[in-house]
């Protein structure tokens, strides 16, 4: 693969703090460089870590703003709101961190007015019992507008000829195949990872942080929310920013060690169910691996159904059992270290949410269960989490992707029984997705052609996502919340397979209008045109035919992607056969990745599994 200049993200750098911006080469994709790119990678992070340790200092630091208000005299605690001041310390005024922001200054701070609004906000933040989180982040807004963060461009590459070998692509399934069992074997779960970018996401602007600081409900979240966004100034517009989020190639983000977060969750595990079942299905699988394959899935759907399961009200005041994002202790795995860490920074409460619990309930079916929590009419659940009439409030309370016409569309967080939504509530394109897959693989057991007001749930998420296909706004990462807009084709790529499954019938009586067909077209244009026309990663390159595999794409068409995979297969070292990359997101309080080396090899596999078939059939 062709190397390409640092991100365009990093675009204003040297216009803001006087520095130039370097270019680095991302080197090639082939098992011959990796030594060297792995050297460019030592030079480059070893000159960032100088540059920005020795950077001159052009006005008030982040520790200058808010040391004296958040840190506490020596011995003695910092006054007013005790989680506001423990997250700073915790999250942003640690050891490891200061050395590379000490001298991370704004000039215009130096203006002495606007370094005491900053503080009073500030302060009336950790004081006020409710504050007023308008006037207490309208200051920090303000900088975050100075902003200059692009999401990623790359390059044009040129088509290849003829794709890879089967024997290329089959020893590449049975890697990540056998690295998910030997993970599994090894763990006794397959792991992934969050990660904290803290330079935040390009499309978290001054209006979208103040829509999210008065949407979210906890307190603890709109205090990381608010800390996050001051710090995140600081670091893009310094050279902090070249060291704490350097270039790459491709769109999905690799996640730099070495501060991951190691976790489990049922949403994971769904789509480690639906990776292991793909291997099986190729055939590739050894004898003495099919066995440990179905216990895997076996005990992950157990998981899913099992200690992640939670019951809540309906907004018609029935009950239902849902799936949790993140089980009851010690479910998740988290370290010692880590789970006291996610307490003090105030992410100890989590709710269930619509999307872990339609991928788990689709996993679970998949891999065979016939728990009688299945046989819930989940469509008739998500009626009371879908918005109706344009009406955005009470449902949506941050909406980060306001362009986007939510009408028909199901929000992503569920009420547990205490009544908690420490989130708020936000409305997902690509969620949607798997509410509609789930749905069409239960179509006959949850009688909805039969039962107008769960059609009505059906048509409304379908005319939903027409109209982002229509607008094309599903291509624009500002109308993610969770994810980029090439999972979002892959998802669809899933969802469209699921619909075509179903009885002649059942589809005319989903989609009268042919609105899976118009989308169909424009997501096989966007992956076609644009995803595999340009530079991309491993990771990528899966999504890519996860989309153009299951939406029955000319063969010549999978070459790009496969040719990625395949040089690219190696790249892990020792965690794996390929890095870990962003799989989704979160854009609150900051830029939250998570993904793994073992997720990548789950899509990778997946996504091979179908070109494979394709090619095949072909």
């Amino acid at each position: 693969m062709k190397s390409r200049p640092l991100r365009d993200s990093f675009q204003g750098f040297g216009e803001t703090c006087g520095q130039p911006v370097p270019a680095i080469e991302a080197g090639t994709s082939g098992k011959d460089s990796r030594a060297e790119n792995q050297l460019t990678d030592v030079r480059y992070f070893a000159g960032a870590a100088f540059r920005a340790l020795t950077a001159s200092k052009d006005g008030p630091s982040l520790y200058d703003v808010c040391d004296p208000l958040l840190r506490g005299a020596r011995g003695k605690p910092a006054p007013g709101d005790a989680h506001l001041a423990q997250f700073y310390r915790t999250a942003l005024g640690n050891p490891a961190l200061r050395p590379l922001l000490r001298r991370a200054g704004l000039p215009e701070l130096c203006d002495q007015d606007r370094f005491n609004a900053l503080r009073a906000a500030l302060t009336r933040a950790r004081d006020d019992s409710d504050p007023d989180w308008i006037a207490v982040g309208q200051p920090v807004a303000e900088l975050v507008d100075t902003l200059q963060l692009r999401h990623p461009q790359p390059k044009p590459v040129a088509a290849p000829g003829a794709p890879p070998a089967m024997s290329e692509i089959d020893a590449t399934i049975r890697v990540c195949g056998q690295h998910l069992l030997r993970s599994y074997a090894r763990n006794g779960f397959l792991p992934t990872y969050a990660a904290f970018n803290l330079i935040g996401d390009p499309d978290l602007r001054g209006a979208d942080f103040l829509a999210a600081l008065t949407g979210l409900d906890a307190r603890g979240y709109k205090n990381s929310t608010l800390l996050f966004n001051l710090a995140r100034v600081f670091i893009a517009r310094s050279p902090a920013a070249q060291l704490i989020n350097p270039p790459w190639t491709g769109i999905a983000e690799p996640m730099w060690e070495p501060v991951q977060i190691r976790h489990r969750s049922a949403y994971y595990d769904a789509f480690f169910i639906e990776a292991l079942l793909s291997y099986l299905e190729t055939d590739l699988a050894l004898p003495d691996e099919r066995v440990p394959a179905r216990a895997a899935i076996d005990a992950m759907a157990a998981f899913c159904l099992g200690p992640s399961r939670e019951t809540v009200h309906g907004r018609d005041g029935n009950t239902f059992d849902v799936i949790t994002a993140l089980a009851p202790a010690p479910h998740p795995r988290f370290s010692r270290f880590f789970a006291q860490i996610k307490q003090d920074l105030g992410f100890g409460i989590y709710v269930p949410d619509c999307d872990t619990t339609a991928c788990s309930f689709s996993a679970a079916l998949q891999a065979g269960r016939s728990d009688p929590l299945l046989d819930q009419p989940l469509v008739d659940f998500y009626a009371g989490y879908q918005v109706t009439h344009g009406a955005n409030e009470p449902q949506v309370t941050v909406p980060l992707n306001d362009h986007v016409d939510y009408r028909g569309g199901i929000v992503t967080w569920i009420d547990n029984l205490n009544g908690d939504r420490p989130y708020g509530n936000d409305l997902d394109p690509t969620l949607n997705l798997d509410v509609l897959e789930v749905s069409f693989r239960n179509c006959a057991r949850w009688k909805i052609v039969e039962t107008p007001s769960r059609l009505a749930v059906i048509h409304g998420i379908v005319a939903f996502q027409r109209r982002l296909a229509e607008s094309g706004a599903f291509a624009d990462p500002r109308s993610h919340i969770y994810y980029l807009p090439e999972l979002y084709c892959a998802y669809f790529g899933r969802c469209y397979a699921a619909f075509m499954a179903l009885p002649d019938p059942a589809r005319r009586a989903i989609d009268p209008d042919d609105a899976f067909a118009f989308i169909r077209e424009k997501v096989l244009a966007y992956v076609r045109d644009d995803l595999i026309a340009h530079e991309m990663n491993p990771f990528d390159a899966a999504l890519a035919l996860i989309a153009l595999g299951h939406l029955g794409a000319e063969r010549a068409a999978l070459a790009a992607p496969l040719h990625v995979i395949i040089r690219g297969r190696g790249e892990g070292g020792r965690r794996g056969p390929f890095k870990a990359y962003e799989w989704n997101k979160m854009k609150t309080p900051t830029r939250i990745l998570v993904g793994g080396p073992e997720v990548t090899s789950a899509f990778v596999l997946m996504g091979l599994a179908l070109a494979r078939r394709a090619m095949t059939i072909s």
